[in-house]
């Protein structure tokens, strides 16, 4: 098994496209008509697979509490910043700048959805395993 992906209600889609596309985000593909919405399927120029899924019902997005922050990994977190900022998107406070060239920014969607940046250090896998807390007590 693994998680296929997300789906996220956006308010405007064209809006929303719009930042997922700053991102980095490439729109695969969509599906317009469907009984929860107009489906558009995003994934990052390194995936295979769609990872993002827009959904847009025409209704008002209600964020709630349940969803704390989408993470996306950047190769450099000074050329993500500079792109963004190219965008018109700023950073969210200061961030994290770790060991290692491990670095963190946190940005906001246009429906107020918190995304953090990661940057690992050279050498680290492209995601978290339980290589990342080998050696830790349970």
């Amino acid at each position: 098994m693994r998680t296929l992906h997300i789906g996220l209600r956006v308010d405007d889609l064209e809006r929303s496209l719009g930042f997922y596309r700053a991102v980095g985000y490439e729109v695969v593909g969509s599906v317009p008509d469907t009984p929860i919405g107009h489906l558009a399927m995003l994934k990052l120029p390194g995936d295979e697979f769609v990872s993002v899924e827009l959904v847009h019902d025409g209704g008002p997005v209600d964020l709630g509490t349940g969803l704390s922050h989408l993470v996306v990994h950047v190769e450099s977190m000074p050329a993500a910043l500079a792109g963004l900022a190219r965008h018109g998107i700023e950073p969210d406070g200061h961030g994290t700048d770790g060991d290692g060239g491990f670095s963190t920014r946190f940005i906001t969607d246009p429906d107020g959805r918190r995304i953090e940046l990661v940057q690992w250090p050279a050498g680290h896998a492209a995601g978290l395993s339980a290589a990342d807390w080998a050696g830790e007590a349970e």
